[in-house]
């Protein structure tokens, strides 16, 4: 009887220190199965940091881009040079020189990006250059609010600017004398105005002004003024005319439909490869990322 008890506490024992083994091997194992997984998370690390390091090496390019030409997008250039050199670290170099030297420096491989405040023209574009539209310049014809008159054709809006048209009367206004207001010789509103209505050099101005602000506050005060201004620019202290019949809106300038403007174009030749960043800059600058941008430069967003 004796020797049966040894025999069975001696049993129990041994299923004990079993069932403790194996407690700890399912431990162990759980362990191991824990630090596997926490391994493979890390491992997967080094791939997720490596695309995000792609993706800022995309976009910090540095390096440099030489654009040449239209001297009526020098405020949207000079937006752009602060703004796009912060994002990606390319210096972008911009000489004002106008749209006929920027096509042709361009052409002939002297610049990265020609700026042209005009589309190209047909042999242009046969010569293998592309057009890329990145802004629109919207032009507003201003009158005082207390004018009668509310619509002008083109044709009239250069009467008016070259004296052939002196008084409101004419046009469907109150009788008195036109006062005509814009703005200073070398403003590219003013270019970009005279070259869209056919006055170029031929308009009669009663004053010049240094700034679209100052336009804007000249017409507000005289009943009988007519302005121009950026349509960014415009408020109610003044009133925008509708230009045949169509109103002056972001929309209608998008569409086409609105006549008093003209097209913001970088152009690149097709004989010329683009550097990688030359490229980056001109898909940003066609973006809905630069819009807010071409906003601030008083321009129109081309419609994406």
């Amino acid at each position: 009887m004796k020797a049966k008890k040894i025999l069975a506490i001696a049993a129990a024992a041994l299923l004990t220190m079993t069932a403790f083994t194996a407690c700890g091997n399912s431990e162990t194992a759980s362990t191991s199965s824990e630090s596997s997984a926490s391994e493979s998370s890390v491992s997967e690390s080094p791939a997720s940091e490596s695309s995000e390091e792609s993706s800022e090496t995309v976009s910090q390019l540095g390096g440099s881009v030489s654009t040449d030409g239209s001297t009526s997008m020098e405020k949207l250039m000079g937006i752009y040079q602060e703004v796009y050199t912060e994002l990606s670290g390319t210096t972008i170099n911009y000489n004002p020189t106008g749209s006929g030297s920027g096509i042709t420096a361009v052409t002939e491989g002297r610049c990265d990006i020609g700026l042209a405040s005009r589309n190209l023209k047909d042999e242009e574009a046969a010569a293998g250059l592309t057009g890329h539209i990145v802004a629109i310049d919207g032009i507003a014809i201003v009158v005082n609010p207390e004018s009668k008159v509310a619509d002008l054709t083109v044709e009239q809006i250069k009467q008016l600017y070259t004296g052939e048209i002196t008084d409101w009367s004419e046009v469907g206004g109150d009788a008195g004398e036109v006062v005509v207001i814009g703005r200073e010789s070398g403003s590219g509103t003013r270019d970009g105005f005279e070259s869209v209505v056919g006055a170029a050099d031929t308009c009669k101005y009663n004053q010049e002004l240094t700034s679209t602000g100052a336009v804007i506050a000249a017409v507000a005060s005289n009943p009988n003024a007519i302005g121009y201004a950026s349509l960014s620019a415009v408020d109610d202290t003044v009133k925008a005319l509708t230009v045949n019949g169509v109103e002056c809106s972001e929309e209608t300038i998008q569409s086409g439909d609105y006549a008093v403007q003209r097209n913001f174009v970088m152009v690149t030749n097709d004989n010329t490869e683009l550097s990688p960043e030359a490229q980056a800059f001109v898909d940003w600058a066609l973006s809905a990322d630069a819009d807010e941008y071409v906003r601030e430069a008083g321009c129109v967003p081309v419609k994406h």
